[in-house]
């Protein structure tokens, strides 16, 4: 029986673009999120909407592409543990969004490859090299300064009783998605991906309609007070869904080995639309730390792509 041929890879110039939409799509599903939930759309409501949005886009590839329905059974409670780190994922990001500038929020969560070294070191892994711990740690600085901690130590009132809340949420997001990370790489490597991710859709759908019944969030589950809430909830479930079609149907073309660092053009877009949709403005600190955290997650990416 002869290989299935290898997918032929897109000109680089056409992948970048193409990574680059995808990235701005993302990072216009968080504005709409914000957007959403200023004008009363309830947190659980907005994640029920996105990943039911993406169940269904996952269930049409996989009944185009005749996927095989089966998890081998030693691989359950693992598939289980992912769906539940991406809904706890999801719902600290968008708690996270909703306390703080977009930018903010996703430069936050963006220090997950940061977190997911330092999982893998502790779980046995190989220890970080000098070189990584240089760029973590100017990564750290860089997110020091656009989280603006000396003004949060001068007045804290002056920052907003949710300011500290935004920023444990941000990073808790970060902490579940390179958890979830990990237990994929090494505990669920063997199963088809386009199955493992509509499970794990399904799972934080399902979890949503139970926190929402439970009462887990208050207001979780409550609907937009106006068009601008409808507007917010419908973009960001549209948003997302085709953003994460595009790139599921693309990667094998992308050369995501090469080209992955992209991706990180998400924070930057954030800044552009959060200012123009909403109105939030980081001060040129900000905009600075906020630049070495984006280079210094580009260099770290790059030098694990090596």
């Amino acid at each position: 029986m002869s290989s299935s041929p290898l997918p032929v890879l897109l000109p680089r110039h056409l992948a970048i673009l193409l990574m680059m939409s995808v990235a701005t799509m993302f990072a216009a599903n968080h504005v709409s999120a914000r957007l959403a939930f200023d004008n009363g759309t309830g947190l659980l409501l907005a994640v029920l909407m996105r990943s039911g949005v993406a169940c269904l886009i996952l269930l049409t590839l996989v009944l185009v592409q005749k996927k095989r329905l089966w998890l081998p059974p030693s691989t359950w409670p693992w598939q289980l543990a992912v769906g539940l780190l991406i809904a706890i994922q999801s719902v600290s990001l968008y708690s996270a969004v909703a306390r703080l500038p977009v930018v903010i929020a996703l430069l936050l969560v963006n220090t997950f490859p940061i977190q997911l070294a330092l999982l893998s070191w502790a779980l046995g892994g190989s220890r970080p090299s000098l070189r990584s711990c240089l760029i973590m740690g100017t990564i750290l600085i860089g997110l020091l300064v656009v989280l603006d901690i000396p003004s949060w130590f001068a007045d804290a009132n002056a920052m907003g009783p949710e300011w500290l809340a935004g920023i444990g949420f941000g990073l808790t997001a970060a902490f579940a998605f390179a958890c979830a990370l990990w237990v994929t790489e090494h505990r669920l490597a063997g199963v088809g991906s386009t199955f493992r991710s509509l499970l794990t859709m399904q799972t934080v759908f399902i979890v949503m309609i139970v926190g929402g019944l439970l009462g887990a969030v208050p207001g979780g589950m409550s609907l937009p007070d106006n068009s601008a809430g409808w507007t917010g909830l419908a973009l960001l479930a549209l948003l997302y869904g085709s953003a994460f079609s595009l790139l599921f149907i693309f990667v094998p073309r992308l050369d995501m080995a090469r080209n992955a660092p992209v991706m990180n053009f998400e924070p930057v877009a954030s800044l552009l639309l959060g200012y123009i949709v909403l109105g939030q403005m980081l001060s040129p600190s900000q905009l600075v730390g906020g630049a070495v955290v984006v280079g210094g997650i580009v260099v770290l990416s790059l030098s694990k792509g090596r």
